[in-house]
């Protein structure tokens, strides 16, 4: 199957917040940050990323992270940041400077369920509704399709 990342962002957050409002915050917040990285891999593309014809992955190594990881210096978030900021259109696509997914890392979904509570989920959740605008803007503005 070839990456879909637009649809992908749209249907982890739909499940996170469905997971949310039944107070399942272990799995909401995992989805939460999944979306966020999706959203902002498919803005990534749009404002130049390469990614592999065959598969939709991205070609860079450097570009193959979640949207944060303690074990590896590179994550989306940041990584956004490298393509936006070098891009002529996306002036009005800015993120905070402060990653709201700092302590958010792909492998808490091993993590057991006591460590999750809304307002741990409710930061991530947030985090992905603010790509969640910005790709929302990029459709909207044709930038996205």
């Amino acid at each position: 199957m070839i990456t879909d990342y637009l649809d992908a962002h749209y249907r982890h957050l739909e499940d996170a917040e469905h997971l949310f409002g039944a107070s399942r915050w272990a799995n909401a917040d995992h989805l939460y940050g999944v979306a966020a990285e999706c959203g902002l891999k498919r803005l990534m593309i749009a404002f130049g990323m390469k990614v592999d014809t065959t598969t939709g992955t991205p070609s860079n190594r450097q570009d193959r992270v979640h949207v944060m990881e303690t074990r590896k210096p590179d994550n989306a978030w940041d990584r956004y940041e490298t393509y936006r900021s070098g891009h002529n259109t996306a002036a009005g696509y800015v993120l905070t400077s402060t990653n709201p997914f700092i302590d958010w890392d792909v492998s808490q979904r091993y993590a057991h369920r006591r460590h999750f509570d809304q307002v741990r989920a409710d930061s991530h959740r947030l985090g992905a509704r603010a790509v969640r605008a910005l790709v929302n803007k990029a459709i909207l503005e044709g930038l996205l399709t």
